[in-house]
Parts: C-alpha cells; structure tokens; sequence
C-alpha cells in the first residue's frame, strides 16, 4: 500500500535500488520556520502551536519551489507536520527516511526525540515504532546549518551573500524526499551486490535487522526482461550473509547498453513471508590495463561532462522525476557518454536513470567549504562520505569514486596545506568500502595516492593546450600542473576539467562567468570547443575527459545548455566532435590487455 497526497510534489519512489510496497511519501505542506538565533529549544518550539511559515519539501527554503524563497543566511530551521498511521500498519514497525538534510539534524515524533544526523547530503533513518501512536502523530525535524565555519562540507553552495564565480545559491535543511516504510520485525536493511560475470554468478550481501530464528530463510529470484534466471534459497542463522545466485544467462550492463536483472528478494520465517523487497542490479566490472580504462575488459574512453545538479526553481532539488532523466539525455544527445557528479552526492533517483540509461558517472562528495588541514576536517567528511558510499554502491553506472576535488592550500582558515594523511586515509577506507571501483583521492591537485591521475587545465587556446599534451602524446613525459606537490606514476590519465568556455547567446554586456576570454562569435566557440576536445581525443595515452559544463549555473555562463536547459548550439554540431574516434580506443587490443586487480591497487 502506498500512501500520498494529493498533488505532491516528487510522488515517486524515493529508493529504486530497494523497494517494498508498503511506504507513505511525506513531501508536501509542513508547518516552517526560521530560528536565526537557534534558540528554537530553548523557547519550546516543538509545543508552540503554529510555526509562522509553511513550506513545500523536499526543496529547500532558498528555492522558489519551496514557496518560501530566502535566500539569506538561515543559521537553523523547524520543520512539523502530522500523519496518520493506516490501520494495517499498527503491528508492525516504522521507520522515517530522510534523502537528505543540510546540515545537523534532529528529529522528533509526539515530542520524543528519535535521533540526530551530521551531513548535508547522505541518507539516513530512524525506527520511530516506539513513538508512533494509533491515529494522528506529529513529526518535527530542526536542521542548523553555518557552511562559514570551515567545519562542513558545502559544495558549490555560497559562502558570500550573493552568489559569485562559481559558488550558487545556498540549500538549507530539508531537499531530498522524507518518507515512512512500514516492515515486520525482521527485514532486510541492506543489499550489496557484487557480480561475477566470468562464473555467471552474483554474490548478494544483505544485512538483515531483528530476531532470526533456526527456520529464518532468505529466498532470492532473479529475472531478466521477465523470464527467471536464477534462484536460491538459502537458511540464514547471522545477520550479515553472502549468497551466490548463479545466472542461467549472462548479459552485460555496457556503456549505452544497459542490460539491468530485476531481483525479488523475500524473507520467511517458518514458512510465512516477513519481508518482502524489490531491486535490480547489473553485471558490470571495471578495471585499469596501463593507460586505460577498461569496462567488462574493453577500453572505454569516457566522453564525460561537468553536472553540478541545479535547478533554477528547486535549486538542488530536482522539480520533477523528468528532470533527472532529462539531463542525463541532454547530455547524451551531445555525444558524451557520462558526467562527473560534481562537488555534490546525487539524490538516488538521479544514479537509477544513470543505470537504466547506461550513462557512466564518478561519485564525488562536496568537500569544498571543509578544512582538511587538519584531522577535524576527516572527523567531519568521513562519516557522510563512507554512507554515500555504501548507499550507491550497487549502481552499476558508477565506475569510480573521487571524495576531493581541488584541495587548495587557501581552503583552510590560516592557507595550510592540505593534510595528506587525511587524504590518504580517505582513499584507504573508500577502496576497504568498495575494492571493484578505481578511486581518485583529490580531482585536479594535489594527489599523493591514486589509482588514476587527473588534472585540471583551463587554457583557452587550442594551440597551447595542445602543445602541454604532445610529449606523452608520442610516449614523453606526462603533463603534470602542479610537479612540485604531486607525481605522476604511470596510472591512466585523466583530463577531469577542461574547456568551460563561457557563451550565453542573449547577451550583450560583458556580465556572466566563465574561464578566459569570452569568444566574439558562435563560430569562435565551436572552433575553440573542437580544438581543445580533438586534443584529447587524438592523444593514445589520455584514457579520459571532462568538459565544463553541462548548462549554465546562475551567472556561471560556460554551459552548453542554458540554466533552463535550452541548448546553445547546434546539437550535431557538438556531437559530431565529441563522438570521434579516441586514440586510445584503437590502441588497446581487447585480446592483449591485462587488466590491474583495483583490489590491490
């Protein structure tokens, strides 16, 4: 049964990795209100009667969608709003989930706290069945954010009043999809899948929650395009198990090729159903062999694009399901066959269209805004960053993970340097998370362990940037930004920023950001895009790029779309350039690669 209201907004299914029938989507009206001074506890805010604002969540108070459009500083923010429990669900337990809320939160039901949540941007969830009470209940959610303090990751979002270069509009609080899942008292509450297509076979990890018993089963169904392929069924006496499902087909999950297996998962215990659960996964390995990159043991040159996910009217909420999907075929229709997600973790909605689509990302977290000279700064990033990690890990569109981007030396409050331990531990953990994926420690600089080397250059002459690619373009050494401060070690290499040529078709005054001088003309833009991607292309030994930007940001005016996605230039146009054969496409034969274990990199 699934519970919603009338017309409210984002009404699908928050979690497609994991799905049950059984949940009621809180978004919607709810009671709001700013608290400034953060005294909301001391004035008893969770017994006053009306909060003096309403607001429509998921988006945030900053966006237009939110009905409540401030954009200033809002240091904390109150959230209340009721629900009833249906009947059928009064035996069972409850838990509320939360997409994500900028920055510490603390939730309440009937006046009890439930649990508190650091992080503006991973999941998280609590068992409230003890608060629940038949009829009407009241949950209320308090979200304190300061992205000033150097002490929380912020992304792109601005630390300035207004917005500038390339920082935007701040998000506050609430801006992923709140919702309740009904389960018995034994469930599953966590899958991995990890497949094994040389042997036909995935090994499924789930974790289950609450009491087993000796007639405790797990039955796992694998159907692909709806006729069955594998099944086990398997006694479970722990709460973590591995189970293999060998598959009567194999059929790979290819970059453009998107071959997904649905899976229906159900619990017994002494032969009744507890629990029953919906997902999908994709046979997919990566793995690197000298310069490349290689995707089910063939080199993919990745044709990759920045997405900074903004959206003029829900800021970084997505308006619609649509547009999720939308960007990730504006993006293809271009030529490109993937994104780095950039300075942000995606909303689940967002890597379940990257799947079905076959459209290859990078993971990345929103380190900017967070001093990492120190260790406060991994105390901080790595709780949110190991959750984001575990919750996409069964995506099969991810094929890498980047935590940092650019950790420059003046993002700390006295301009240290970046702490290399922190970076290093970071990179550790995240391959002890996930060993199937290559990880980058920091995107652009300053690297000092990583299984992929990338930099980031926005030279604007195609001429010039050309020439810092030649010598390892005929086997020399590798271009390297910052040679003092990091080393290049052979690993493949990664042009992960690059172009961010600014053009906005409309305008007439020299307004807007973008990277170096703006072009006089379209055709000056065009001739500069294809200079500067053809470089990357014609070179054997750059594995991979990322061109700047998908579509405009606010008055950042370098993308190849508008804010409100329009395009700006001739669609073929852009195609044509970014589907040209790579060099390193045609180096690399299938049969003679020997592809690197990522576990032991």
């Amino acid at each position: 049964m699934t519970t919603t209201q009338k017309n409210e907004p984002r009404p699908e299914y928050p979690r497609p990795q994991m799905t049950r029938d059984e949940w009621m989507n809180l978004n919607g009206d709810w009671e709001f209100e700013i608290d400034n001074g953060r005294t909301g506890r001391e004035r008893n805010i969770l017994n006053k009667e009306r909060f003096n604002q309403t607001i429509v969540v998921p988006f945030c108070p900053e966006s237009k969608l939110s009905g409540v459009e401030n954009k200033d500083f809002m240091s904390a923010v109150w959230y209340r709003r009721t629900f009833t429990v249906p009947k059928e669900w009064e035996a069972k337990k409850l838990v509320i989930h939360f997409g994500a809320v900028d920055y510490d939160t603390e939730v309440w039901v009937n006046g009890v706290s439930v649990g508190t949540h650091r992080g503006g941007y991973s999941s998280f969830a609590f068992d409230i069945t003890d608060q629940v009470q038949p009829g009407e209940n009241v949950v209320t959610v308090c979200a304190e954010d300061d992205n000033r303090t150097r002490l929380q990751p912020r992304g792109k979002q601005s630390s300035l009043y207004y917005s500038h270069a390339c920082d935007y509009t701040r998000t506050t609080g609430i801006w992923q999809t709140v919702w309740l899942e009904c389960v018995n008292e034994t469930y599953v509450s966590s899958l991995k899948y990890y497949p094994d297509p040389d042997n036909a076979c995935v090994h499924v990890d789930m974790k289950l929650t609450g009491h087993l018993t000796d007639a405790t089963e797990v039955q796992i169904q694998v159907v692909y395009k709806g006729n069955p392929v594998g099944e086990v069924t398997a006694t479970v006496g722990t709460h973590s198990v591995r189970i293999p499902v060998p598959l009567s087909e194999v059929h790979l999950w290819e970059v453009g090729k998107p071959k997904l297996y649905d899976v229906q998962l159900t619990v017994f215990q002494s032969g009744s159903v507890v629990d029953e659960v919906k997902s999908y996964f994709g046979l997919r390995t990566v793995t690197l062999s000298g310069k490349a990159i290689l995707i089910n043991g063939k080199p993919v040159f990745q044709r990759l694009v920045l997405d900074q996910g903004f959206y003029p009217d829900g800021i970084y909420t997505a308006p619609t399901d649509d547009a999720l999907r939308r960007d990730i075929e504006l993006s293809l229709e271009l030529g490109f066959n993937g994104a780095r997600l950039h300075e942000k973790m995606f909303e689940e909605r967002y890597l379940y269209w990257a799947d079905k689509l076959g459209y290859i990302v990078w993971g990345e977290h929103a380190n900017w805004g967070l001093d990492i000279s120190t260790a406060t700064g991994l105390e901080r990033f790595l709780p949110e960053w190991m959750e984001g990690v575990e919750r996409d890990f069964n995506h099969p569109a991810i094929i890498g993970w980047c935590p940092f981007n650019e950790t420059w030396d003046n993002m700390s409050a006295n301009n240290a340097q970046q702490n290399n331990e922190v970076l290093r531990i970071v990179y550790e953990v995240t391959k002890q998370l996930d060993s199937t994926r290559p990880v980058i420690d920091t995107s652009g600089n300053f690297h000092v362990v990583t299984d992929i080397f990338d930099i980031h250059d926005y030279e604007q002459d195609p001429d010039v940037f050309a020439a810092k690619f030649e010598p390892m373009k005929h086997g020399g050494e590798a271009y390297n930004t910052f040679p003092l401060r990091q080393k290049y070690q052979g690993q493949p290499y990664f042009v992960s920023e690059y172009g961010g040529i600014w053009w906005n078709p409309n305008q007439v005054d020299g307004s807007g950001w973008g990277y170096g001088n703006r072009p006089k003309s379209e055709h000056e833009f065009i001739r500069r895009y294809e200079g500067l991607t053809t470089a990357l292309l014609d070179n054997p030994n750059i594995c991979a790029f990322c061109y700047t930007q998908l579509y405009d940001v606010e008055q950042e005016v370098n993308g190849l779309y508008t804010y409100d996605r329009k395009p700006k230039f001739d669609t073929e146009t852009i195609r044509k350039i970014n589907t040209k054969e790579a060099a390193i496409e045609g180096k690399y034969s299938v049969a003679a690669i020997a592809s690197t274990d990522l576990t032991h990199q």
